[in-house]
């Protein structure tokens, strides 16, 4: 840490808060050691015993995250597995706190400030593709990326929208099951990981302001919870003010909760960085409201060309509700809610485009496929799939047609096949850098 110090006003506070010379010692020792580097495998594509089988990654499990291992490798963001959505990079500690949820198949779940998505995605596998996932975030451009990571992990029934929890508050009074608030901090739990970044950002004034900020988005979260419904509630910092003090001011504001548990990670004590959470029950309150649900506005012609393009190219129509918005097809998640004027950037799959009289896929629909979902397929070695990935084509013995391109049987996007030349559709904005 000899190129960015610890500020003297974090240390003073963090020797305060450890009680014992020995406790702060091994605080301070636990920054000497280079970050933990975490995956979580994506159990609604692989096991994790199936992917200990084909990735080249040497894995140590992380004890609380059945799907979550350590790993010594940088590159895994650019191997072909990672843009196959066969795994989440994901810092161990911030593993701990989805299970607190207690996520049960067919609950409709709010990640409230859900980007970059390593939270929303461990949710969406605890739900198997039931129920309906809400992954809000209120920067537009976070938004974006939190969209890209939960289609690239082949997630079917999250809706992402782009609000202020306030808004959402409106439109969604106790409409869901668990709500996850992983509020916006003042990082101090990843001064090691985003050690520059982390540390320049810091003042003991915006630990005041991130607590002043918590204090509103929980507000809402409050009147968004069903009454019997849970409330976890993390930061990544170690700040009282933005943890223990917080739970304690919404616990006197909102008597219709109780605290089921909380706990501060400390980076000397796990395999990870810094972390911490609350879990709260909401006891009583007003009976939530009934969202309309949207219907498919499908013209005929359009619904025809869909059937024909899955008729052709797959072995059966993916489930999902078709729903239209301008020439984008999405396939709904099974209990997609109405609601005017509310920001989602996307909901369900994308599955393609209608252009003039055809249907042109998009990649998210392939990444939300098996391989023997498809008609036509093409089975790539890691090495001949990232030469797919830089964008290139290739010869294959493939009748005419639309196909995946697949790495270790998982889809990595489409191909489409032209007299033995298959061209290259996944997405230039994706391709590895050549």
């Amino acid at each position: 840490m000899s190129d960015f110090p610890l500020p003297e006003a974090f240390l003073a506070r963090m020797r305060q808060q450890l009680k014992t010379e020995q406790n702060f010692q091994a605080f301070l020792a636990a920054y000497e050691r280079p970050a933990c580097k975490g995956i979580r495998v994506n159990t609604l594509k692989i096991s994790p015993e199936a992917f200990q089988k084909i990735t080249p990654f040497t894995l140590t499990p992380v004890s609380w995250e059945p799907n979550g291992f350590c790993l010594s490798e940088d590159k895994a963001g650019r191997h072909a597995h990672h843009f196959a959505g066969l795994y989440y990079s994901q810092e161990p500690s911030a593993m701990s706190v989805v299970p607190l949820l207690n996520v049960q198949e067919g609950d409709r779940v709010l990640d409230l400030c859900a980007a970059p998505g390593g939270k929303s995605t461990q949710i969406a596998q605890a739900l198997k593709g039931t129920g309906i996932l809400v992954s809000n975030e209120i920067v537009g451009s976070r938004a974006k990326i939190l969209s890209q990571n939960i289609e690239r992990l082949g997630v079917t029934n999250a809706v992402v929208t782009n609000a202020a929890p306030a808004e959402l508050a409106k439109r969604f009074q106790g409409y869901f099951d668990k709500i996850l608030v992983d509020a916006p901090c003042s990082g101090e739990g990843m001064f090691k990981k985003n050690q520059q970044e982390a540390l320049e950002n810091w003042s003991e004034q915006n630990v005041l302001l991130c607590a002043e900020r918590q204090r509103e988005i929980l507000h809402s979260a409050a009147q968004m919870l069903s009454v019997g419904g849970r409330l976890v509630y993390s930061t990544c910092t170690f700040a009282e003010e933005e943890d223990e003090a917080q739970i304690s001011a919404f616990l006197t504001e909102h008597s219709e909760f109780t605290l089921l548990e909380q706990k501060k990670l400390y980076p000397h004590e796990v395999e990870g960085e810094g972390h911490f959470y609350a879990v709260l029950q909401k006891n009583t309150g007003e009976a939530g409201k009934k969202l309309p649900l949207l219907k498919s506005n499908l013209s005929q012609k359009e619904l025809s060309l869909f059937i024909s393009f899955c008729q052709t190219a797959l072995r059966q129509t993916p489930s999902g509700t078709p729903y239209k918005v301008g020439d984008t097809l999405y396939l709904l998640p099974e209990g997609m809610f109405a609601v005017d004027k509310l920001s989602i950037l996307r909901a369900g799959v994308r599955a393609g485009e209608f252009k003039k009289d055809r249907f042109t896929p998009a990649h998210a629909l392939a990444v939300s496929l098996k391989q023997e979902d498809a008609q036509r397929s093409v089975s790539l070695t890691v090495s001949e799939s990232e030469n797919y990935l830089r964008g290139n084509t290739f010869n294959a013995d493939i009748a005419n047609g639309w196909c995946l391109l697949c790495v270790d049987h998982f889809p990595l996007g489409w191909g489409k096949a032209v007299n033995g030349l298959v061209k290259n559709h996944f997405p230039k904005g994706l391709w590895l850098l050549k």
